[in-house]
């Protein structure tokens, strides 16, 4: 690999999925590392394989599955047991990667592990060396990495390469540095560690000061090859440095780095809805390169110049990011094949049985409303894919109907399919009724009952998907049930039975859970 050539490392299966309510499934999970492939990342830190048997599982999967697209990384302790899980998991593919780490910092030395340096680098050598027995390919983090002692920090990389670590990695871990501070901690380990022309340097900054791609950035200009990074930037606390604007920075100011990545930027914007999809994270509007502002021009000053030429305004076209506008598209006399390559340009590759249920929904969104546009396409087939990860989710609304107003009491009555446990079996009918605060809450009571799991609703967004008063609504709901966080979404012209379809899809998921707990 050139020099100039960054690696990207996306850890949105492992740090990402330890933003609080970011947990996936391994269906999930093998949704998003095929789109990472798509977009060309070149490591994938699939999980923590020791951290339980539904993680060593997913990890595992992605490994057989994707070993031969992308580097399949599995995180690990500097403790045998984790080295050996991760490598059981990553030696299913064609190209495995073990990261170990062990806590470095004063803090942590004293406060948490109650070890000396002595003890930290026999322990770091030790199991780089046991991990390096397994598979060709170790990464080593000195967890906490900025804030140790220089002296120190470049003994343990230095022992750390000599042991076998092809990567080692410098972490921001509680994101306290400055982008002049981080630089100078890796231009240090390049002039001062002996070895260090024998691994990549890399780079895994946390965002808690909003510094985290300054950070990363940095760390590239002073020597770094390998950046550590997540979709949307999500991650612990205020989360992680976000793969997006890292790679976007890159190209667009090529005049000042001078580096290049392998990554298809068209796919960015699809992969990042299917990541918010997935985990209920919305994106922020004005969020950098796929936010819904990134490409909106409000000021009338703006709005001329971009009329004279988008470059006053614009250092990105939104076609480099796959962003999607608001461009006509389609109406309901158009064909599965028209709209099946529609979705392939913005980005989708669905399955047989998944695009039959999306085309099904655009027919019945272009009989509601007068025009249909490329995001009302992009949200049917996002709230789809933010579901359970099967096509065969239980339980689906045939009808619903509810009444309300100022008098009276408001009220829900819904059928539900239920379909059948095995194939072959027979398919069910359930119907109930219940009463609430409003439509949107006796909606909820009903399915409740029938579905006989409760949950405690804990968010409720609702937002436009296009303009006007026909636009298709989005509804995105965080419940607790089942003894864990549950993200539904649910679309419609609508806004009750939208409510309604993502209370649904994360009760769905409960209910997945409570047939097959494993």
């Amino acid at each position: 690999m050139s020099d100039d050539r960054v690696t990207i490392f996306d850890t949105t299966l492992r740090d990402g999925e330890q933003s609080p309510g970011c947990s996936m499934n391994t269906d999930e999970k093998l949704r998003v590392a095929e789109a990472l492939c798509d977009l060309g990342v070149d490591v994938i830190e699939a999980g923590f394989p020791v951290a339980s048997p539904g993680d060593f599982d997913a990890v595992s999967k992605i490994a057989e599955r994707f070993g031969d697209r992308a580097t399949i990384c599995g995180l690990a302790r500097c403790r045998d047991g984790d080295i050996d899980a991760a490598a059981d998991a990553v030696t299913r593919g064609e190209r495995g990667r073990v990261h170990v780490f062990l806590a470095t910092s004063a803090i942590h030395r004293e406060h948490k592990l109650r070890m000396s340096t002595e003890q930290i680098v026999e322990r770091a050598v030790a199991s780089v060396q046991r991990a390096k027995e397994r598979v060709e390919d170790v990464e080593f983090s000195p967890e906490d990495a900025y804030r140790t002692e220089r002296d120190f920090l470049c003994e343990v990389v230095e022992k750390a390469i000599d042991a076998g670590a092809t990567t080692v990695n410098i972490p921001d871990t509680v994101g306290y540095a400055t982008p002049q501070q981080y630089f100078d901690v890796i231009k240090m380990l390049k002039e001062s560690v002996p070895n260090i022309d024998r691994a990549v340097i890399s780079t895994h900054c946390h965002d808690d000061l909003g510094m985290a791609v300054a950070n990363t950035l940095a760390g590239l200009e002073a020597g770094a090859r390998q950046v550590e990074c997540t979709i949307n930037g999500i991650g612990e606390r205020a989360g992680n440095a976000a793969l997006e604007e890292i790679v976007m920075a890159l190209r667009t100011r090529s005049d000042h780095y001078g580096l290049t990545t392998g990554i298809n930027t068209r796919k960015l914007s699809p992969v990042s809805r299917l990541v918010g999809g997935v985990t209920g994270q919305g994106v922020p509007r004005n969020k950098a390169v796929v936010g819904r502002n990134a490409f909106a021009h409000a000021s009338g000053i703006h709005q001329d110049g971009m009329l004279k030429n988008p470059a006053t305004y614009e250092i990105m076209r939104p076609e480099d990011v796959g962003f999607v506008g608001t461009d006509l598209v389609l109406g309901k006399h158009s064909g599965r094949a028209a709209v099946k390559a529609r979705l392939t340009e913005l980005g989708y590759t669905p399955d047989d049985a998944t695009f039959a249920e999306v085309f099904d929904r655009f027919i019945d969104l272009a009989d509601r409303k007068k025009e249909v546009f490329d995001a009302d396409l992009a949200a049917l087939m996002d709230a789809k894919l933010s579901g359970s990860g099967s096509n065969r989710e239980r339980w689906t609304i045939k009808s619903l109907h509810t009444s309300s107003g100022t008098t009276g009491v408001p009220t829900a009555t819904l059928e539900l399919i239920e379909a059948p446990a095995e194939e072959g079996g027979e398919t069910k009918i359930h119907r109930d009724a219940a009463i609430g605060d409003g439509p949107i809450d006796a909606c909820f009571n009903a399915l409740e009952r029938i579905i006989g799991i409760e949950g405690r609703l804990d968010d409720f967004v609702v937002k436009s998907v296009t303009r006007g008063k026909d636009a298709l609504g989005q509804v995105d709901v965080r419940l607790y049930a089942g003894g864990r966080d549950r993200h539904g979404r649910g679309v419609s012209t609508d806004i009750i039975e939208a409510g309604a379809r993502a209370f649904l899809q994360a009760l769905n998921r409960a209910d997945a859970d409570r047939r097959d707990p494993g």
